[in-house]
């Protein structure tokens, strides 16, 4: 990670350098086989990884770059010289977005991808095609002579170029007789007889093995910062306090006094053996004394080391939506939750592009708000989900367009029948004595609340205070006037009976009970005229009728 970050930090450059006097090499670091060159404060590298014209097109973007573009017969010449040793087809940046090639302009419709079509120079086949059904890319060859071939984008070339482009850069060393550098650049490449250099670059001299940095349009002598590239040294950096960084070596070697980078065999023995120090020993004076790896401070024995907490420095992982993570020995730059690594920043991650949320989603900075339809509202159990939502005591039902007896109420409501429409009505809750003492309903659900001397738990229970309070004691009892989350009791599910049924019920129940009258009046009535018929049979056996 920092040699990534160090990278970042000097990429800034471009060295600028006449054509024919760098001699192109590929480096043993690099990941891919890869070759450079700078010139008019651009560089343009070569990968060979097989890929198709986006990928291609994306991982210039991630090198901070992008797919080259050949505008002059300096850049072909640049070029040529970059594929002369390899075969296959290379992508360029240059690719027909839309529409239909034009024979009649200078790139016949294409444009570059930096989204313009300034060019002094082009070097179409013979060959090319004008038909709207051609090929969109465009490729080249050391075999078909370097000339733009149009090819589908979806092929696999053997590689692709990239363009870079920079500030500050660094001039050449000088060179002594006998004497020769090497430079090695942060794009991966390295060279002889370089006239310049991007910054990010090293410079090793032979035979004496100096090293330097090329940053901010000069060359660092080593030991440098030992946060980049180990500071130059063969074994180890460290920065003793108030010290300048320096290097040393393993016990038994001692640095070399005249590149300090390197270590050579001590033969008059080692004096930091007695020392018996965790790291590393190095010469404080006359004497000598230990010290720690980068990342690590000395312990109060003089020769232990203990972990530093590098992020307690406010200037590490400097740029916008960085953070510090520490760790053993050392520390990471990373980027915030909701930011992902593109080219060395940290950019905002599109996280609507997923689709996390049920209705609609709005992208924020580092994160995304999930938004609801009209008469919906975000479900605090899941802020992901919307439910529906009224607000007042009634407000038109959701029904099924292909049902209107299918109809949803929000949670708290029950559906009601009124004409062709169908109304949700708020219902009251508190009758039912989800509360353990007092009740208030609200739109949608109740409020408990309790009596003087008494703390509300669990939303509607009523636990009595540690201290005892009469009603004398002053305590008055408020009523909460803000929304309570209500109590999952089951009558504050919505109505599950359609209103068409619930019609049907009703008047059912009406005709039961007018039957039930009906039946017990006529069993009444018989009982009288029993009862009336054998008083008068015995009147009339006292007397005759």
């Amino acid at each position: 990670m920092e040699v990534v970050r160090a990278n970042a930090i000097v990429l800034q450059a471009i060295a600028s350098a006449p054509l024919g006097n760098i001699s192109i090499t590929t480096t043993s670091a690099a990941p891919e086989d890869r070759a450079g060159y700078c010139i008019d404060n651009q560089c343009f590298t070569v990968f060979r990884d097989p890929s198709d014209f986006n990928t291609a097109r994306e991982q210039c973007r991630d090198q901070g770059g992008h797919l080259m573009t050949v505008r002059s017969s300096v850049a072909h010449d640049v070029l040529s010289v970059l594929l002369g040793n390899f075969t296959g087809n290379f992508w360029i940046g240059l690719h027909l977005p839309l529409g239909c090639p034009d024979p009649a302009a200078k790139l016949k419709g294409y444009e570059w991808v930096t989204k313009d079509r300034e060019s002094d120079f082009s070097n179409w086949l013979s060959s090319f095609d004008s038909s709207c059904s051609s090929y969109r890319c465009v490729s080249v060859s050391p075999m078909g002579d370097f000339k733009w071939s149009q090819k589908p984008c979806l092929d696999q070339a053997a590689g692709f170029l990239c363009e870079h482009a920079f500030s500050d850069m660094c001039k050449s060393l000088e060179e002594s007789p006998g004497e020769s550098v090497t430079y090695t650049t942060a794009l991966h490449f390295a060279g002889y007889d370089l006239l310049s250099v991007p910054p990010g670059t090293t410079a090793l001299r032979t035979p004496s093995k100096t090293k330097y940095l090329c940053y901010e349009e000069k060359w660092q002598p080593a030991p440098w910062n030992c946060e980049i590239l180990k500071g130059g040294c063969e074994y180890k950096c460290a920065a003793p306090p108030s010290s300048a960084p320096s290097c040393y070596c393993p016990p038994g070697q001692t640095i070399n006094p005249v590149n300090k980078v390197t270590c050579e065999t001590h033969h008059t023995g080692d004096p930091c053996l007695a020392l018996s120090c965790q790291h590393a020993c190095y010469q404080n004076g006359g004497s000598f004394a230990c010290t720690c790896d980068q990342g690590f401070q000395l312990a109060e024995d003089g020769k232990s080391c203990v972990d530093f907490n590098d992020c307690s420095d406010p200037r590490q992982c400097p740029g916008d939506n960085f953070e510090c993570v520490n760790k053993l020995g050392g520390f990471d730059c990373v980027c915030k939750n909701g930011y992902e690594m593109r080219g060395g920043l940290c950019v905002d991650r599109n996280e609507c592009a997923s689709g996390p949320c049920e209705h609609e989603c709005q992208n924020t900075p580092g994160s995304y708000r999930c938004l609801c339809y009209s008469g919906y509202q975000n479900d605090p159990l899941s802020p992901n989900k919307c439910k529906l939502f009224c607000g007042k005591e009634e407000c038109p039902a959701e029904c099924d367009p292909n049902n209107k007896f299918q109809c949803y109420c929000p949670e708290g409501y029950i559906s009601e029948e009124r004409g062709e429409s169908t109304v949700c009505i708020d219902m009251d809750e508190c009758p039912d004595s989800l509360c353990e003492e007092h009740c208030i309903n609200t739109f949608g659900s109740y409020m408990c609340y309790c009596s003087p001397g008494y703390t509300l738990v669990d939303d509607y229970k009523c636990v009595k205070n540690e201290d005892d309070y009469t009603e004398d004691s002053g305590v008055t009892t408020n009523i909460p006037t803000t929304e309570y989350v209500p109590y999952p009791g089951p009558t504050r599910q919505p109505s599950g009976v359609p209103p068409g049924a619930l019609a049907a019920i009703i008047i059912f129940t009406v005709v039961f009970i007018v039957l039930v009258v009906f039946l017990a009046d006529r069993i009444l009535n018989r009982r009288r005229k029993t009862r009336s018929s054998g008083a008068l049979k015995y009147k009339c056996a006292l007397k005759p009728c």
